[in-house]
């Protein structure tokens, strides 16, 4: 079933108008042809309240006595019962009279959205729990009534009802809220301007971040990575050293400016997941960050600008605070620093904020932050200073062997190896060694850096700048590969991604192995939980994962407004949180496929219950008047004034009473049972015994016990069964085979055993039926061709074929030779056989008259004294 939709008017103050709008909007969809009712209004005698409500369908309230008064309450279960499209229901956080079903009303708002009605409900701003606390230091005043926070988010719409403080006083002067007894006295307390003002912030303020939340959905789905400042969020960049506090608070001044300003810290790691700052440094950030009401997180990537700049734009940030750079002014030399980075970076549309401090151009160490790993970047500037040693060592050696060219080439061939082992700065450094070894030992005059012949002096400089250029190359050429390698990780991890919605048999799990390889994590898990007052519950997880250290995961990524991915192992860095955002969306998309295949099963089982109740009403409602019209004449023939009937007609008339009231009998005892079967309710006591004396029992209690004839020997193995419940499929089955032998053909039973089972045929002579309708005949409510005909509304097979599957048997039907249908009955055989009686009977059994049911028979099921069921199976005739 499809959950209801849900709207809340928020009232930034009471008498602002939630309830009227609430009816106002009810009304609206009344002229649309929506079936609207009330199921709760309070007008709390206010006038324009009540003529809102007039003319409007209202669901009557239940009165509850507590404590010597009577307390008027929405009931429940009339409005589930009456089931309308849209219920309106006033006072969402109201709380419940002690002995009603559920505590608070919002409870009850949710048994009726779970029911697929939608629901239009009110609530005032100050009975927020989240901000309960704030309204009673600004009114003085605490509410008792509130409502999660949680449960108004979820709300398909809120809607703001909101009046200006000079607007609402002036209402509550004129006695438009309350009584003019108590006008004055409200004024002067909880409606004072300044009251009314703040409350009307926060209302504000409040819905401004449910507003924002489905910005952040929308930007997301539609792939937006341009940062659209909607609001004042503040991005502060630390690094864990001694400035990030001044930092942090600078940002939050910046932040706290204008309403609904948001601070967001990024604490800047190096991608190789080791953290320069003192983790004593970093928990006294996250500390300060909780008490200024900001968020922290952690970004780590090779540039960190870069890192900054992408963070940034994926929560949506209007400034980026940072800095100043604490490098002195030869450090400088050898670049920008990460603030003019990202004041390049970020563009037009994030402003850029570089804040000064103490530890200002104080100077600090830096690690490399190149595309290259550390022992790579050592092993390039070993091999830059020992390699240029040996090798000058070695060509001093053999200095005879060879000349300046082969000499150049051997050095350049060591530059390269050191771009390819280390990057750019150990080959920058392996070219300067090498033209000076070149010069200094290898050019005329040795000893000197003075070349006379030109040709060297040439030789050696060309041979610096290809160095140099093939160093930037090598180097650029490895950071390309990286940049590569990386997105093709990305799109490989999104395409198995995209496959796991497809083809794997548990999608969740095969996606979190996916992310857990891809990153080289330690576990992951889906975890959800309905609010925060709720522990977390697994959707799905791997093996080590454990949902009561969520506190430690490296990534708490967001699925949807209940469900969050939960990464554990080493800092992720910005690029990478990217494409965990992409695996969140394919975890919401599992999530909302498994949700929708959920609904569109309830669905089918709907629309299969919608059909049978549809055949039910239109078989009972010819079926169920046949009976008691015939009861109805008779008694009314009886009871006529002054009629004089003779014994006969009495006793006719008697009948037609008896034979009606036998069929309304089988009619509803048939109802009863289908119902039972498809609510799974009917559990068979299944034992051993003997299925021919069952048969005889039954036979002896049809209609015509003297139209039957029983076939089968004393030495029958025995069967596993429900004595009561085979009784009943026995009588269903005999009748209609009693009901359409034409005349006075008889019926035969016949039991064997064949294989592992043992088999009963009922055998018939009538007009039979077609293979095509054989398997629709066993169907509830169905008769042959469907034909409105005779007496019964098809239940009799359906309720056979019901019991027989409870006791893990069959009933089929087939032809019988010569014409007729012969329905067929199997069971499983017993492994004990049974015991021999003095004086059986033979194999066949002789045609059982007027026999009874012996003493000690099964009571569940009428006797040979009451009527059996009349025919009542899919082949009913009208």
């Amino acid at each position: 079933m499809t959950p209801g939709r849900l709207r809340i008017y928020l009232g930034a103050a009471p008498g602002v108008g939630k309830t009227v709008a609430m009816l106002s909007e009810g009304r609206r969809r009344i002229e649309r042809g929506t079936d609207v009712v009330v199921g709760l209004v309070e007008t709390h005698g206010r006038a324009h309240t009540a003529q809102a409500l007039e003319g409007l369908e209202v669901v009557p309230t239940r009165e509850v006595e507590h404590r010597g008064s009577t307390l008027r309450e929405m009931d429940l279960d009339a409005l589930l019962a009456r089931a309308p499209e849209v219920a309106l229901v006033d006072e969402l956080a109201h709380t419940n009279a002690p002995g009603s079903r559920n505590t608070k009303r919002w409870e009850d708002v949710r048994e009726l959205l779970a029911a697929g009605i939608d629901v239009i409900s009110t609530v005032n701003v100050q009975h927020l729990e989240s901000l309960n606390d704030v309204v009673e230091s600004i009114t003085g005043i605490r509410q008792q009534e509130t409502v999660p926070d949680e449960v108004v988010r979820t709300a398909d719409q809120i809607e703001l009802v909101d009046m200006s403080p000079h607007a609402l006083r002036r209402r509550m002067a004129h006695g438009n809220i309350y009584g003019h007894d108590r006008v004055d006295a409200a004024l002067a307390n909880y409606f004072r301007e300044g009251n009314l003002t703040a409350l009307r912030e926060l209302s504000l303020l409040w819905l401004a971040d449910r507003v924002d939340e489905g910005l952040e959905r929308y930007r997301r789905d539609q792939g937006i990575t341009d940062s659209w400042p909607a609001r004042e969020r503040v991005v502060v960049a630390v690094t864990g050293g001694p400035e990030s506090a001044a930092l942090v608070r600078r940002g939050a001044q910046i932040a706290g400016r204008g309403a609904g300003g948001e601070l967001v810290v990024a604490h800047v790691t190096p991608a190789d997941g080791l953290i320069d700052a003192r983790l004593e440094s970093i928990g006294e950030i996250r500390t300060l960050v909780a008490e200024l009401g900001g968020t922290f997180h952690t970004v780590a990537g090779d540039d960190a600008a870069a890192a900054i700049i992408d963070f940034a734009r994926g929560v949506n940030a209007r400034q980026i605070v940072l800095g100043a750079s604490r490098r002195t002014w030869w450090q400088a030399l050898r670049g920008r620093g990460v603030g003019s980075h990202v004041v390049e970076g970020a563009g037009t549309d994030i402003d850029t904020v570089i804040v000064t401090h103490d530890q200002a151009h104080r100077g600090r160490s830096r690690r490399g932050r190149g595309a290259l790993g550390g022992p790579r970047r050592w092993a390039g500037w070993l091999l830059a200073t020992v390699g240029t040693a040996a090798l000058t060592a070695l060509l001093i050696a053999t200095r005879q062997s060879h000349d300046l060219p082969l000499e150049v080439l051997l050095f350049l061939a060591l530059t390269v190896g050191c771009a390819l082992a280390g990057g750019l700065g150990p080959a920058v450094l392996s070219a300067l060694l090498g033209s000076l070894s070149l010069n200094w030992f290898f050019t005329e005059p040795l000893g000197t850096l003075t070349i006379t012949d030109p040709q060297n002096a040439v030789a050696v400089l060309v041979f610096l700048l290809v160095a140099v250029s093939v160093a930037s190359a090598v180097h650029l050429s490895d950071r390309r590969a990286a940049a590569a390698r990386l997105a093709q990780r990305e799109s490989l991890a999104l395409e198995r991604s995209a496959q796991t919605l497809l083809g794997e048999q548990d999608p969740l799990t095969a996606l979190l192995e996916q992310v857990v390889d891809l990153f080289h994590l330690t576990s992951a898990g889906l975890v959800r939980r309905p609010s925060v007052r709720e522990p977390w519950q697994v959707v799905a997880a791997l093996p080590g994962f454990d949902v009561h250290d969520l506190d430690r995961a490296a990534v708490l990524a967001p699925v949807d407004d209940t469900t969050t991915l939960a990464l554990f192992g080493p800092v992720l860095a910005a690029d990478e949180r990217r494409l965990v955002s992409a695996f969140a969306a394919h975890a919401e998309a599992v999530l909302r496929r498994a949700d929708l295949i959920e609904q569109a099963r309830q669905a089918g089982a709907l629309a299969r219950d919608n059909r049978a109740r549809t055949a039910l009403l239109s078989a009972v409602s010819h079926d169920l008047r046949t009976p008691l019209a015939g009861i109805k004449a008779a008694v009314s023939t009886l009871r006529q004034p002054g009629a004089a009937f003779s014994e006969q007609d009495e006793a006719d008339l008697l009948e037609t009473i008896e034979e009606s009231s036998d069929a309304l009998t089988t009619l509803v005892a048939n109802l009863l049972d289908i119902s039972r079967l498809q609510s799974g309710v009917v559990v068979a006591q299944r034992s051993e015994g003997s299925v021919l004396e069952t048969i005889r029992r039954t036979v002896a209690a049809v209609s015509d016990p003297d139209r039957v004839r029983v076939l089968g020997g004393d030495d029958l193995p025995l069967a596993v069964y429900d004595e009561v419940l085979l009784d009943r499929v026995l009588a269903n089955v005999v009748e209609n085979a009693l009901h359409h032998s034409g005349g006075r053909q008889e019926v035969v039973v016949k039991a064997y055993a064949t294989g592992d089972r043992l088999q009963v045929r009922v055998v018939d002579r009538g007009s039979g039926v077609p293979d095509s309708s054989k398997a629709a005949i066993f169907a509830p409510f169905q008769r042959l061709d469907d034909a409105p005909r005779g007496s019964g509304v098809g239940l009799g097979l359906a309720v056979a074929r019901g019991l027989m599957e409870t006791m893990e048997g069959t009933i089929t039907a087939e032809d019988t030779p010569g014409g007729g249908l012969t329905i067929v009955l199997e069971l499983p055989r017993a492994a004990t056989p049974p015991a021999r009686e003095p004086g059986a009977h033979g194999r066949e059994a002789a045609r059982h008259e007027g026999e009874v049911a012996p003493e000690g028979a099964p009571a569940a099921y009428p006797s040979a004294s009451t009527p059996r069921p009349t025919s009542n199976d899919g082949r009913m005739p009208a």
